[in-house]
């Protein structure tokens, strides 16, 4: 899966408000997985106060409103009386925590808790002040509960997911605290929080959302952005180690064809090879190839085209982080409207979208990969980068895993959100889902990661191999960067231990770092176009 933060990280030294603004991809990354502290706004938690006192009203209205003095979902018709509204509540919560399954990693489930409490603070769902401030308080005193792999469809919100969460937050279930999983109301009591008694409207309020999708797309936008901008670095080092050219980036071709990943990826090449006495050494009419590879050649098409696929997917988790999903809904004139604005379709679409992009772009790294290990094709290197042909197996098998994970990433590119199994006596007959989709996408972000590092262990051995001429400055120093956790070009060793350390190095936005490319925008100020 994608990387995960340690629980023990330091927290950073400020705090994320929630209420005053729509959080950003920014603000989620920093406290589901690097512990920064909520605060909540104060202007928001009075606007909460203001639309319960709207919900206690009409909880005490003879007729009957949805989801304050009714059932749910199928049983929306049925009215509930005052004295069982609280029995009811708690009873949706522990009825819908009915995930199964590994339990999923903390900085989902933290992502998915911090999206409710936003949407909470938005005093569109008509919760008390002290709900949202549990949710704030067990997110500062780490206690993450323990949500399950499998339960959301992805429709009437991430239901399972954030049943479990609400649960923790009544001090049931189980939760996790600094590794060691424990009762939730032992966590709770060590904390000095008191555990929730909801109210009417409280338990839907908590668990109809698209949180769990949605935090899994922003922390994945937020990885895949380094992975696009490192996987123009590995494209530049083997074009580089190679004898590829650079002349097919040059910025007047790309006008041609003005789409603005392309354009941004073929700048990234043109800087990161420029002044490379390897390239330098057979621009002259020596030279007799006329075209390179579609996997040299194409590198800005292909990359430029995920990064424009980012860019969509960005502006969808924005509007989802500036939204109210709850149903039913307080409005802002105060009127209580069922809605179906739950429905996960709008995330799924991009989860699945960009699934797609990351499998490409493995795909044409793993080309370039297996054309440096090729000496058919690889314009004068050994085979395989092997030390001592037919001692040596060099990269032959590195090659190997990163074709293996190509595989896999296209069948985790198969889309989710194609699919729908109805479900809740056919009242929720069309489901989106969009979790499935994140899970997928998830999977799929770390195959890119090693598949990328694997080129980049790769060129960085072609380039030492270039003995006779020295590697540009921005790809010179990855591939000393990379020195620094492999060894260059000698006996075999075990290759396993190379990759993992550079994947790591990949995943940490080192390698993008060192040459001088690093952001968290994929090439978008801002995140846009």
């Amino acid at each position: 899966m994608s990387r995960v933060a340690s629980p023990t990280l330091p927290r950073t030294g400020g705090a994320v408000v929630v209420g005053a603004a729509p959080l950003t991809m920014r603000d989620v990354v920093a406290i589901a997985r690097h512990d920064a502290r909520v605060e909540l706004d104060p202007a928001a938690l009075r606007r909460v106060a203001e639309t319960r006192a709207l919900v206690e009203a009409l909880a005490d209205d003879p007729q009957p409103h949805y989801g304050i003095s009714t059932g749910f979902g199928a049983l929306a018709t049925t009215f509930i009386a005052p004295e069982r509204r609280a029995q009811l509540q708690a009873s949706l919560i522990r009825s819908h925590a009915a995930g199964t399954g590994a339990p999923v990693e903390r900085e989902v489930v933290r992502a998915l808790q911090l999206l409710r409490l936003q949407t909470l603070m938005t005093g569109r769902t008509g919760i008390r002040p002290v709900v949202a401030e549990t949710y704030a308080a067990m997110l500062n005193a780490g206690i993450t509960p323990v949500v399950r792999e499998y339960g959301s469809l992805g429709c009437s919100g991430d239901l399972a997911p954030l049943s479990h969460v609400g649960l923790a937050a009544m001090g049931e279930g189980r939760v996790v605290v600094d590794l060691s999983e424990q009762d939730a109301a032992d966590a709770l009591s060590a904390a000095g929080i008191e555990p929730l008694g909801l109210r009417e409207k409280e338990g839907l309020a908590l668990i109809n959302g698209t949180d769990g999708m949605l935090g899994m797309l922003l922390l994945a936008l937020h990885d895949l952005a380094r992975l696009f901008d490192t996987a123009d670095v590995a494209a530049a080092m083997s074009i580089e180690a190679q004898l590829g050219t650079d002349a097919v980036f040059a910025a007047d071709l790309m006008t041609l064809r003005p789409q603005t990943g392309q354009a941004v990826s073929a700048a990234h090449l043109r800087r990161l090879i420029a002044d490379s006495p390897i390239v330098a050494s057979h621009k002259g009419p020596e030279c007799t190839r006329v075209q390179d590879a579609y996997s040299l050649r194409c590198a800005p098409q292909v990359h430029g085209a995920a990064r424009d696929t980012w860019a969509h997917a960005h502006t969808v988790a924005e509007r989802e982080l500036a939204s109210a999903v709850d149903n039913p809904v307080i409005t802002l004139d105060g009127r209580v409207e069922s809605n179906g604005n739950f429905h996960g379709a709008p995330v799924a679409y991009v989860l699945d979208f960009l699934a797609i992009a990351v499998a490409d772009v493995a795909s044409i790294s793993e080309r370039r990969t297996d054309r440096a290990l090729d000496p058919a094709r690889s314009n004068g290197l050994p085979p395989f980068l092997a030390h001592e042909v037919g001692v040596d197996s060099g990269l032959m098998i590195a090659q190997y895993a990163a074709a293996g994970i190509v595989s896999e990433l296209k069948r985790l590119a198969v889309p989710a959100s194609v699919d729908s199994i109805p479900s809740s006596a056919m009242q929720e007959d069309h489901v989106s889902m969009g979790w499935a989709a994140a899970r997928k996408l998830r999977r799929a972000v770390d195959g890119l990661a090693r598949v990328v590092a694997i080129e980049v262990l790769t060129a960085a051995r072609a380039l030492d191999l270039r003995a006779t001429l020295p590697a540009g400055p921005a790809t010179g120093a990855v591939r000393d960067l990379v020195r620094t956790v492999a060894e260059g070009p000698g006996p075999d060793r075990v290759v396993s231990t190379d990759i993992e350390a550079v994947t790591a190095l990949v995943l940490s936005g080192a390698v993008a770092e060192a040459a001088g490319i690093a952001g968290d925008d994929a090439g978008y100020e801002g995140g846009h176009r």
